[in-house]
């Protein structure tokens, strides 16, 4: 997925030269510029994109909660009107509690 940028190495004839009239450069060059600028580029991507993820994360956590809430409910729902929330989810089948080894069923 990430694609890492090499920054070339000046040539070692403009180093020597660099070296011989004593200048030091006052910019990098247009090429070191623009590699450094598209690395930025894709580090600030990579930092909104992980805003996004986090707040989708927010959301998402958000609607468990809600969901969770909702399915708190209808558990007390269900203790009210069958005496128990422990259901079968696949057919919906009540499993009430034994008492003396037989199964209360309630109509």
């Amino acid at each position: 997925m990430t694609k890492k940028t090499k920054i070339k190495k000046e040539s070692s004839t403009t180093t020597k030269i660099k070296e011989l009239t004593g200048k030091k450069p006052s910019k990098i060059t247009k090429d070191e510029l623009h590699k450094v600028q598209t690395v930025i580029n894709k580090v600030n991507q990579y930092q909104l994109e992980i805003g996004v993820l986090e707040s989708r994360k927010h959301n998402v956590l958000h609607d468990i909660s809600l969901a969770q809430d909702i399915l708190n409910e209808m558990q007390k729902e269900f203790e009210k009107e069958y005496g128990t929330s422990d259901i079968n989810i696949k057919d919906g089948t009540i499993n009430y509690p034994k008492e003396n080894g037989e199964v209360n069923k309630k109509d």
